[in-house]
């Protein structure tokens, strides 16, 4: 691969088709700016319906083939996401050639989704892993169809709790919480290529991380928390963290791009940025993390998932 490759390098995507969750803002509208300026169609997935307008008023400007839509897409809430796969289908008519799972939450203090899931395990992998097993079919309808699953360096160190991932024993830890939902983001997007493999499926799934890049997750996650203290507390540690090593959403967003698109991308690649040890650069092949890579985990993290969302994995 090209070790600079940026999104000027990007060829014509007319006639792909495009699903991109988190759309309204950061690297998911940053990622639908540029694969809507290159002809493809876009889907931008937002919970809410103000901002994905807006969003999609941004993307429409730019765009320069099939006007891009709108989906409504509540993540942590499963029904939510039952019906936007099913809008999905009917919108591409079984035809999906890209997925990219990109929306989640960051250092959120405890919650709860309206499944009542832990809110980061249920937003940034519970809800993407049930919509990625509803949108199987349309993916299959493409010729050579891509799921980009965002994990994050935020990954390293992290643990799957297999006994309690919700954090209903034990005292909850917002780090070691989103930790967990994005190494099982890197856990889900390379047993879902193994299994699609074995199934001799044409559908590649494929990770990537941004390094650290300075998105809207740090301002929100700062925002969550009523306690002043902790607040200015995070927003003084973020706003130093972007200081010294972090890079902007263009940058940040070129791994995901880069996965759903270019031609020497395989199933089970995981892309991210190829300086200061992951934060930042151009996007890279890099090896995934050793736990992600515990085949034994990942098929139980797979059945409790099924489990936990009452969704039939595909492919089985």
């Amino acid at each position: 691969m090209n070790r600079r490759w940026t999104d000027a390098e990007l060829s014509d995507q007319t006639g792909r088709t495009v699903l991109i969750t988190g759309a309204n803002s950061g690297l998911g509208l940053r990622s639908a700016e540029v694969l809507a300026a290159h002809g493809a169609r876009v889907l931008l997935a937002c919970r809410s319906a103000e901002r994905g307008a807006a969003a999609l008023e941004r993307v429409r400007t730019l765009a320069s083939g099939v006007e891009p839509e709108l989906v409504p897409l509540d993540l942590a809430d499963l029904a939510s996401v039952r019906k936007a796969a099913t809008t999905v289908r009917e919108l591409t008519g079984d035809a999906l050639d890209v997925l990219m799972n990109n929306a989640g939450l960051m250092g959120t203090p405890p919650g709860r989704t309206v499944d009542g899931f832990e809110l980061q395990f249920g937003t940034n992998y519970l809800g993407p892993a049930a919509l990625t097993w509803l949108l199987m079919p349309a993916l299959r309808g493409a010729p050579a169809a891509r799921v980009v699953t965002l994990s994050s360096i935020a990954a390293t160190g992290a643990r799957i709790r297999l006994a309690d991932p919700n954090f209903e024993r034990g005292r909850f830890n917002t780090g070691a919480a989103y930790g967990q939902s994005k190494l099982a983001d890197q856990m889900f997007g390379l047993e879902l290529d193994r299994r699609l493999r074995a199934a001799g499926s044409t559908v590649l799934s494929v990770v990537a991380h941004p390094g650290y890049t300075s998105t809207g997750l740090q301002p929100a996650m700062a925002k969550s928390y009523s306690n002043a203290v902790a607040r200015y507390g995070i927003q003084g540690i973020m706003w130093l963290g972007n200081l010294l090593v972090g890079q902007d959403i263009a940058r940040g967003a070129l791994p995901q791009l880069y996965a759903a698109t270019q031609p020497d991308v395989s199933g089970g690649d995981y892309y991210g940025p190829d300086r200061l040890f992951g934060s930042r650069g151009h996007p890279t092949k890099v090896r995934p993390l050793a736990p992600a890579r515990d085949l034994a985990t990942a098929s139980a993290l797979w059945d409790l998932t099924a489990t936990l969302t009452n969704v039939t994995p595909d492919p089985q």
